[in-house]
């Protein structure tokens, strides 16, 4: 309610001139005036005082009529402020109430919306309706910023946003709207407002009424504050605003909470009472709980009786309910537009051309524009109407018209000038009608004319302008039904005596229908509004000749994409159901890693479609112009391989219902089969429902990738859902991990930006090449496409054949498409290069050119010369009268194999390749088995020939390309294997590969890689140990603190130990050969420790991943050392002093004891004499083996690569750590397991340490090597056997250590997910004891971090668990991680072991080995369906899974659990699934358990 002049409720109305008051209604008004007496009234009666009196009156005055002091400063203040509003509002009748208009858009702040004073808002003060439409209330506040007014704001604002907060209702309390008693309810007054900050400040700090844990609540439901412009009554700008503040109270942050706010006054006391003890006032605060009552805010605890109060909070959590109910459903009304389709439609009569439009001409209808509309006038000049009618007063001042002509020539009228007062021609002829744009003034605004009020208007400018309408309507002015009149809305017309639905009714009459009428409103309200007006008018549906439902920047931006010279000049983005915006080049610019793929690609364009065919065909790379060339009357359609439709039908659909920001799927292919073709083909075919871009360089920086390609998805796009998603192409990435690396910095932008969405808004297609060319099944995350064309692609491309035939007379050199065509049979391809290079010489440029171009084709699959390193080589000079020689040329009868291509990297060049992979192939066994020229002669050509280094172009890609074919190998489980060319060369010409690394070492005389991979040729290959440590030494010069070069040199000594071992044939070993055998076991020990101390510090120092080679290296050394013990006479000749021999290298026995108790010491003094030089290192052999077998487990069982994929080199080191295993528990593990079944009166000591060797030489003596058995396959017999001998060994008879019980916990842990129904299993709640109590006793740091992890698996809350304080071992546990993982962790995620199921005891936990069987994908598949959360939609797991609940508090949430009042910090696995989740905000998830802690999944 209004509160000037502090009126009590009347009855009737009052005059609003007090100047019109009689002395009996001052006596009226003044009986109204709180803290005011009756008697008051009657003096002022008696005294007959009227209005014009009543404004002469003063203090002094008062007082002798008998009115003491403070009554008199009441009335006179009461007066005073009705005069100021008075004063406030225009001098002439626009005070008196007027029509109805909309309230301005909920929770918007970019709309060009304004009010018009007096008009009263169409929405009364309200309560709560169906909770997502606002309810209302109005303050008609008179702008001053003085504090107590400003207070009085604030408090206004907290009552109504407490009210809404509880009642879980949107709302919106607006200032400068007036209400009864001195207004019309819902009446626009507005405001003076002179600085906007400090309104905003003030209610910024509205949050300090509420509750201290609510502040946080209260500032994200409060919006900011939005100041609306308030119009005068002849549509000419005021300085008055209307400011409203709107409340939102999302369910996910307000959830059952109930919000009490406090008089900020009383709680400044009670802060300063607490300072002061000696205060004695009391200071309790107000406190006070409103909900919305009808048009008002009420205060329940102001209640007598608690109630009401107690009845409103106990259905506080069926609101909530209901609000999250309203939320889905009002999101889910959300529907994709066909309104940009439609307006083509329209506005071109049909052609959906502007060129070739049905309407030869124009005319717009215009009112009242903002500024914003501005940026948005491109397509009004290019309609370039003959006549536009504007209702703007204020057009050629600062608005439409001011604007337009900076874009077009205009003729400014007056409507009287269409009068016709002599003929139609002559008129036209003097008004340059069909010459020049006529703007016609239909408001005023120029010449003096003065604007009229809407309500006065049809009777003093109506006539008039319905005389413009039936001259502009004539048929000798403009063609009849050859031109459309454009309303064009930019403000929403809410009046019925509006002026533009009067010209609507006139143009209706003068043209018989609507078929040449268009209307355009950026918004349904405005739409609706003007719908019902002109319903009402003229009793007809406008509905399907309006566009209503896109932004004005997407009209301006589909209109243009009509004209063809746009298409051509222009650039545009799809907004979603045909709808396009103008793509800026400045901000194209910007997005300078991507290639962006327009809606209008190539449209306009002057291309060579004979040149562009014939070098994709050829074998160049697929350009855009291809696609689009195939698209024309003529053309037979692109090819469309078989993936094709799958790709488009099932894969794209599918990854756009995921919920997760950025998704991802591969399409993997066999290099020159076509799979960049098909990738852009997808792109090609999408270019106007998504935002394609292609990512221009894969080594560009990933955080401004990720930047550039939100900018992309944000485009015009800010305040609009659901948006056009990106679907961006990635291609030439050589390993996975770098694939998510990207996803996931696209990910965290997304959260950055707080983008929230049901759906994914940016899908990457990585297109990769397969190293296998074997045809793979296709699945919904990878698409393989083979070298091996089904029958329905050979038919297409037999009949792309008789269309290329006709149109090109050099079809039989189009080598690319012919080799597709063939099906990739070789003797094709081997016929195309034996003709091709059949006047081959390697001692002319252009061969040794192609040769190296060659070369690099096979074994860099992307390599390319510069142009102009091409040119230089070749001599190519520009000549001054005929030009410059095209490069290809320069190759001469070779330039059918190679094609010009344009190169990203660090700066962007043209360069040659070979035109298909095939080709280079086979030109390079043509080359070595017809013309003798080896790969080793030509790789010697690449890197001794220096004129190929001195092109500053491109220098930088070829060195990169070099080192990559020199470097790069295939691991296996053959360390020996160097690059795919070095070993060709090795077996092709024996020897020379030598010389080869030899140049290639001058060549990058300063890489530390190529120094490392000379030492591997010499200690691999050679076996010249010395020369090989010259280069390991050398590259560890270059490179001192890099463990990988620490590596190479333990390598060197270790590989000359394995030699010299294996090349020692005498049995027993001699003395002074176990002298140098330990010597250098010992020197390479010590090498690989200091490999393993550079290992941690470098990934303790993020500089790269932990690297395990040191840890591996020393392990294979012990296996090295057993084996030349084992020749030893002192313990190779019976199976007793093997177990002498397990005894001292256990450090069980000492040397000495052993050689006094031999009995042929004097035969083998020398030889103990020599192992005790060395007893330090073989005293601890078995326990640094072990440790390092521990160590290894652990990092390996626990960490997993950020893609949660093993490679090659992974996997070849589990096996080589496998194999030393065996070695090792072959010595140190030796037991008859059988005997040990079948012997029960064996001595119980015996019987333990043998029951301890099988669970050592089984990895089952440490929780790593348990938890493995979930993966490794170990059979169901076998885990029991561990069962059962770990719980022999727990018997407390056999006082069994801590580490022991553990392991035993996990034994019973990981048996009941292999074998459920085993004997062998604990019963779960005995489990749950015997935790309990290892838990209560003295826990050696070392086992520290597996208890606190099973503790938190095993004790997570649940029905009659024992209470524990298991936040302790959540925080316990982290800590011991950080501790533990510190130098290992770097580059590596945790690996979720379980997740919490549905079901009790031990099927509570769900192995991630059940939930990959569940889905029956592989390896490469179930990783992308976890990075896409796609796993989490399949039915069976989200059967076997138990959702929880909990509440987001930072970057953590917080579990809920079975357990009043205890939550749990949980992390979540993916961090961009919270964005849009508010603080406090309630969530659902999964939780899965790493050894990092508990983890949640598919939060939602």
């Amino acid at each position: 309610m209004a509160d000037k002049g502090k009126m009590k409720s009347q009855d009737e109305d009052l005059p609003p001139d007090i100047k019109d008051w009689s002395k009996h209604q001052v006596r009226e008004w003044a009986l109204k005036l709180d803290d005011v007496d009756d008697g008051v009234a009657e003096i002022l009666l008696e005294q007959d005082i009227n209005g014009p009196s009543l404004l002469l009156l003063d203090t002094e005055d008062f007082k002798k009529i008998g009115v003491t002091f403070g009554p008199a400063k009441l009335i006179i203040h009461a007066r005073d402020e009705i005069v100021k509003l008075k004063k406030e509002e225009p001098t002439s009748s626009t005070n008196l109430p007027r029509g109805p208009c909309k309230p301005y858009p909920f929770c918007r702040y970019n709309d060009t919306y304004r009010y018009m004073e007096s008009d009263i808002l169409d929405i009364t003060e309200s309560g709560a309706s169906d909770l997502i439409e606002p309810c209302h209330e109005y303050k008609a506040y008179n702008g001053t910023t003085d504090e107590s007014t400003m207070t009085r704001l604030t408090e206004e604002v907290i009552r109504f946003a407490a009210a809404c907060m509880n009642s879980s209702t949107n709302g919106t309390i607006h200032f400068g709207i007036g209400d009864e008693p001195n207004f019309t309810h819902g009446q626009v007054l507005g405001m003076v407002v002179k600085d906007r900050e400090a309104y905003a400040k003030k209610i910024n700090s509205a949050i300090d009424y509420f509750e201290h844990k609510h502040k946080r609540t209260a500032h994200s439901c409060i919006k900011p504050p939005r100041f609306v412009g308030v119009l005068n009554r002849n549509e000419t700008s005021s300085d008055k605003w209307v400011l409203e503040v709107d409340i939102v109270p999302d369910s996910t942050l307000c959830e059952e909470n109930i919000y009490h706010t406090f008089n900020l006054d009383t709680k400044k006391a009670k802060k300063k009472a607490k300072v002061k003890e000696t205060a004695t006032a009391e200071t309790t605060p107000s406190k006070q709980f409103f909900v919305r009552d009808g048009g008002s805010s009420k205060d329940l605890l102001a209640l007598p009786k608690a109630m009401e109060y107690n009845q409103f909070v106990a259905g506080q959590a069926q609101r909530a309910q209901l609000r999250k109910q309203a939320e889905e459903k009002h999101l889910n009304v959300i529907k994709s537009s066909t309104q940009g389709s439609r307006l083509s439609q329209m506005i071109t009569g049909g052609s959906l051309s502007l060129d070739k439009s049905h309407f030869e001409r124009y005319v717009i209808v215009t009112n009242k524009s903002h500024p914003i509309h501005f940026e948005s006038l491109g397509f009004l000049a290019e309609l370039n109407p003959i006549a536009v009618l504007d209702f703007d007063p204020e057009s050629a001042k600062d608005g439409l018209q001011c604007h337009f002509k900076e874009l077009s020539t205009v003729n400014v009228h007056l409507p009287e000038q269409y009068k016709i007062t002599e003929g139609v021609e002559d008129i036209a002829n003097k008004l340059k009608l069909t010459r020049t744009t006529s703007w016609v003034f239909c408001n005023g605004g120029i010449e003096d004319k003065a604007p009229s009020d809407i309500d006065e208007w049809l009777m003093d400018k109506g006539s008039s302008v319905r005389d413009v309408i039936s001259f502009l309507c004539r048929k000798e002015v403009l063609p009849n039904k050859k031109f459309l009149v454009i309303f064009l809305l930019w403000s929403t017309v809410s009046k019925k005596m509006d002026p533009l639905v009067e010209t609507f009714s006139t143009f209706w009459q003068e043209l018989r229908g609507t078929e040449q009428i268009l209307c355009i409103c950026d918004n349904e309200k405005a739409f609706t509004s003007w719908k019902n007006l002109v319903d009402a008018r003229c009793g007809i549906d406008i509905a399907r000749r309006c566009i209503y439902e896109l932004s004005f920047t997407e009209v301006n931006g589909t209109v243009l994409s009509l004209l063809s010279k746009n298409r051509r000049s222009s650039r545009f983005l799809p907004c979603g159901g045909g709808s396009n915006v103008l793509l800026e080049k400045k901000v194209e610019r910007d997005l300078n890693t991507l290639e962006v793929l327009c809606v209008n690609q190539c449209e306009g364009g002057n291309e060579d479609k004979i040149v562009i065919e014939e070098n994709f065909y050829k074998g160049g790379h697929v350009s855009w112009w291809n696609f689009y060339f195939s698209e024309q009357p003529g053309s037979t359609p692109f090819i469309k391989r078989d993936t094709f439709n799958f790709i488009m039908n099932t894969v794209i659909p599918d990854l756009c219902s995921l919920g997760k920001a950025c998704v991802l799927f591969n399409l993997m292919h066999v290099p020159g089969c076509g799979g960049t073709t098909l990738a852009m083909h997808t792109l090609w075919t999408h270019r106007e429902k998504f935002r394609c871009a292609v990512l221009r360089d894969s080594n560009a920086d990933f955080a401004e990738v990720a930047d550039q390609v939100v900018k992309l998805l944000l485009y015009d796009h800010e305040e609009q859902l659901p948006r056009v998603p990106v679907l961006l192409m990635i291609d030439d990435f050589d390993d996975k991990e770098k694939v998510f690396d990207l996803q996931r910095a696209i990910d965290e932008e997304c959260t950055k930006k707080n983008i929230q969405s049901k759906s994914a808004q940016v899908i990457l297609l990585n297109c990769m090449m397969s190293e296998s060319s074997e045809q793979t099944d296709q699945t919904e995350e990878t698409v393989f496409i083979g070298n091996n064309l089904s029958e329905t692609e050979q038919k297409l491309f037999e009949e792309k054949l008789v269309e290329i035939e006709k149109a090109h007379k050099n079809a039989d050199t189009f080598y690319g498409f012919m080799i597709l065509k063939k099906n990739f049979k070789p003797e094709y391809v081997q016929g195309v290069a034996r003709k091709t290079l059949k006047s081959f010489d390697i001692h002319q440029k252009h061969a040794q050119l192609l040769a190296v171009l060659v070369l690099l084709n096979v074994y860099c699959k992307r390599a390319s010369l510069s142009v102009s390193l091409c040119e230089e080589f070749l001599g190519l000079q520009p000549k001054p009268v005929c030009g410059t020689i095209k490069v290809e040329d320069g190759f001469g009868k070779f330039s059918t194999l190679i094609d010009t291509c344009s190169v990203e990297g660090k700066v962007v060049f043209k360069a040659v390749k070979m035109i298909h992979s095939s080709i280079a192939t086979h030109c390079l066994q043509e080359l070595t088995t017809t013309h003798n020229v080896t790969k080793a002669e030509i790789t010697d050509l690449l890197l001794t020939t220096d004129k190929l280094y001195e092109s500053t172009q491109g220098k930088d890609k070829l060195l990169q390309d070099v080192r990559h074919i020199l470097l790069k190998r295939h691991y296996s489980e053959d360390e020996s294997r160097f690059s795919p060319l070095i070993q060709h060369i090795a077996s092709e010409t024996p020897g020379l590969e030598e010389m080869v690394l030899q140049n290639a070492s001058k060549r990058f005389a300063k890489d530390a890689v190529v120094s490392q991979l000379l030492a591997r040729y010499y200690y691999l290959k050679k076996k010249d140990f010395s020369e090989a440590q010259v280069w390991a030494l050398r590259a560890r010069n270059l490179s001192k603190d890099s463990s990988y070069f620490a590596d190479t040199s333990a390598q060197v000594v270790k590989h000359e130990l394995k030699y010299a071992i294996e090349n020692y044939k005498e049995e027993p070993v001699n003395p002074e050969k176990l002298v140098m055998f330990l010597k250098m076991a010992q020197s390479a020990i010590e090498a690989f420790k200091e490999t393993q101390n550079l290992a941690k510090k470098e990934s303790s120092q993020r500089v790269c991943p932990f690297n395990t080679a040191g840890c591996l290296g020393e392990i294979q050394v012990g296996v090295l050392v057993i084996k030349v013990l084992e020749k030893t006479p002192v313990f190779s000749y019976d199976n007793v002093r093997h177990d002498i021999m397990s005894g001292v290298l256990s450090g069980d026995m000492e040397l000495q004891a052993v050689e006094r108790n031999d009995k042929r010491h004097n035969k083998h003094t020398q030889y103990y004499k020599i192992l005790k030089q060395f007893e330090d290192v073989l005293c601890i052999l078995r326990s640094r083996m072990k440790m390092n077998f521990d160590f290894l487990d652990t990092f390996y069982v626990n960490l997993g690569s950020r893609s949660g994929m093993k490679d090659n080199r992974e996997q070849s080191i589990l096996g080589e750590l496998f194999r030393c295993f065996r070695e090792y528990a072959k010595l140190f593990c030796k037991t008859d397991s059988a005997a040990l079944l079948r012997n029960k009166t064996m001595n119980n000591m015996l019987k333990l340490h043998e029951a301890r060797q099988y669970l050592e030489m089984q990895k089952a003596d440490t929780y790593s090597g348990i938890l493995n058995c979930l993966s490794d396959g170990i059979s169901p017999e076998i885990m029991e056997k561990i069962a059962k001998w770990s719980a022999f060994v727990c018997e407390p008879q056999h006082k069994p250590t801590v580490k022991e019980k553990i392991n035993f916990i996990y034994v019973n842990v990981v048996l009941s997910c292999i074998k459920l129904t085993s004997t062998h299993i604990q019963p779960y709640w005995n489990l749950i004891k015997f935790l309990c109590q290892v838990l209560c006793e003295q826990i050696p740091l070392s086992e520290n971090l597996p208890l606190q992890f099973i503790a938190v698996v095993l004790l997570w809350p649940q029905q009659h668990c024992p209470q524990v304080v298991l936040s302790k071992h959540l925080s316990q546990m982290r800590t011991c991680y950080y501790m533990e993982m510190k130098e290992v962790y770097n580059g590596k995620r945790p690996i979720v072991h379980f997740i919490l199921g549905k079901k009790q005891g031990y099927e509570r936990l769900v192995p991630l080995g059940e939930i990959k069987r569940c889905i029956g994908a592989g390896q490469e598949d179930f990783t992308l369906m976890w990075e896409n959360g796609k796993i989490w939609k399949k039915k069976q797991v989200e059967e076997r899974l138990c959702r929880v609940t909990g509440r987001v508090k930072n970057k953590l949430i917080l579990a809920d659990t079975c357990i009043p009042g205890l939550k749990l910090e949980i992390t979540p696995m993916f961090q961009s699934q919270l964005s849009g989740h508010a603080q406090e905000s309630e969530v659902s998830f999964f939780i899965g358990f790493s050894i990092k802690g508990p983890v949640a999944l598919d939060i939602k």
